[in-house]
């Protein structure tokens, strides 16, 4: 075929469009192979089979190559003077058969590319990768380059575009693009955004959920969990990639249902088995495994987390994410099979827990030895005194006023019985969330006491009026 294909609308076609690579490791290009036995066969059969077994008779596929390059570039991108990353499209065809082996599928190839094909900065350096047309505009772009025969438009790829996100690469551990090339994220981004803990406290967190897979951040109100949680999940990505990053929020009403798999109402009132967040995320991460994702659990210990969970928690064991381990579920799939399902290697849980609040069942033991607990304090050290005076322009001498009246009052709730250390009001109480002036930060501190502080308090000690009040006076005390 001389020119490429005219296909079926977008509309028309099944909305997953396949890119795939065509060598084995290093070795030599297959794709005269598979053109002439009519195959896509994956070269990794241990690491890729999930993502294999996902691709559908009548989805599109493309073969491409990945790599970066400096010289040589369009206009746009050579006089930034940086590495950019490359894709190659090579050739385009059709699924026309899947065994389910994880190892190949049968593909009518449509058209071969005889010159170079290339797209550039958004580019997959993993073997397979699937996009889904109307997730992202950056893949409906690709998919329009790749099988429609449409131009990109380089500009709207430019870091500076606000058409796009920083995190536009994905990259292979093996071959990483240049740094200069992507916005990475870290913990000293992490410290940089206000973050009261040393870099090297992070990087030991890091270490321990990368260990473990699942990590609970823990503690009394006010310490930043929920914060620390998600900027945690963009250091471990590695990108700040909201794509790669689920959050939710557990409650009484959350069940196993809702979050593993079951029959759900529709808006016809019918009722459908629909897999929860769990579920998509875990099917999600089988398919690009050379990259990590990660499953938010905002109050975690607000549900009943052994029920949401249910045989899930054998599999969030960090032994047992293989195949080898997998579980038949309690619903069959939307297909009504039952098949056996494990959770991958690189999905990571993080949940968050307050530990003040009394009205919450104690974490289930089996839950508790699935998950590392980190417990996180009030962080009124240098750090944060020097975030007030610089990022915050709360006066120093304020700001240090603040700070041992803070430092005094959870010295007496921790050693009040009726509460103790997991009640001591955290650091984000009194952290402005703007920038102030000398002439508006005392009315600031005095608004977080009356508003934010003293109705705390009075739950505390809900049978000792004076005591709150006592306390709220020498939090306002004229310095």
């Amino acid at each position: 075929m001389s020119q490429p294909p005219s296909l079926p609308t977008l509309s028309q076609r099944p909305a997953r469009h396949w890119f795939v690579g065509a060598s084995y490791g290093h070795q030599d290009d297959q794709l005269a192979r598979f053109l002439a036995e009519g195959i896509w066969e994956n070269g990794y059969h241990d690491r890729y089979q999930e993502a294999v077994r996902q691709m559908q008779v009548g989805e599109y596929i493309a073969v491409k190559a990945a790599y970066t390059r400096k010289y040589g570039l369009p206009p746009l991108l050579q006089q930034r003077g940086k590495v950019v990353s490359v894709m190659n499209i090579k050739a385009i065809g059709v699924i026309t058969a899947n065994p389910l082996n994880g190892k190949s599928v049968a593909v009518n190839w449509l058209y071969q590319f005889p010159t170079i094909k290339e797209w550039y900065r958004y580019t997959f350096r993993n073997t397979i990768q699937a996009v889904t047309y109307g997730l992202d505009p950056r893949g409906d772009a690709l998919i329009a380059f790749a099988f429609d025969q449409q131009p990109q438009n380089i500009a709207d790829f430019l870091p500076a575009s606000p058409a796009i996100s920083p995190a536009d690469v994905l990259s292979e551990p093996e071959e990483p693009l240049a740094e200069s090339e992507l916005d990475r994220y870290s913990v000293e981004d992490i410290v940089s955004e206000g973050c009261f803990l040393a870099q090297e406290t992070l990087a030991r967190f890091l270490t321990i959920w990368r260990q473990k897979k699942n990590l609970i951040l823990q503690g009394p109100p006010g310490t930043g969990k929920t914060w620390l949680a998600k900027r945690l999940a963009f250091a471990l990505i590695g990108y700040q990639r909201q794509q790669q990053l689920r959050a939710v929020q557990f409650h009484a009403n959350v069940s196993y249902e809702d979050f593993v798999r079951g029959w759900r109402p529709t808006a016809e009132g019918k009722l459908l088995i629909r897999d929860g967040v769990l579920l998509q995320l875990a099917q999600q991460a089988q398919r690009c495994p050379d990259v990590p994702f990660v499953l938010l659990i905002e109050e975690i210990n607000r549900g009943q987390p052994a029920q949401i969970f249910g045989e899930c928690l054998t599999l969030l064991e960090a032994s047992k994410r293989t195949p080898s381990e997998a579980l038949l579920l309690s619903y069959p799939d939307a297909e009504g099979q039952l098949r056996p399902f494990y959770l991958p290697d690189n999905l990571y849980l993080i949940g968050t827990m307050n530990t003040a609040d009394r009205s919450l069942a104690v974490v289930d033991f089996a839950l508790r030895r699935r998950f590392a607990f980190i417990t996180l304090t009030p962080a009124f050290n240098s750090s944060w005194l020097q975030w007030l005076e610089q990022t915050c322009a709360v006066p120093l001498p304020l700001a240090d006023t603040i700070r041992q009246r803070m430092l005094a009052l959870n010295e007496h709730i921790a050693a009040d019985m009726r509460l103790g250390p997991a009640f001591c009001l955290g650091h984000s109480y009194a952290t402005p969330h703007t920038t102030l002036s000398a002439d508006t930060a005392w009315d600031w501190w005095s608004q977080c006491v009356t508003s934010e502080i003293q109705p705390l308090l009075q739950e505390y000690w809900f049978d000792a009026p004076d005591q709150v009040e006592t306390f709220c006076q020498q939090l306002l005390a004229t310095p």
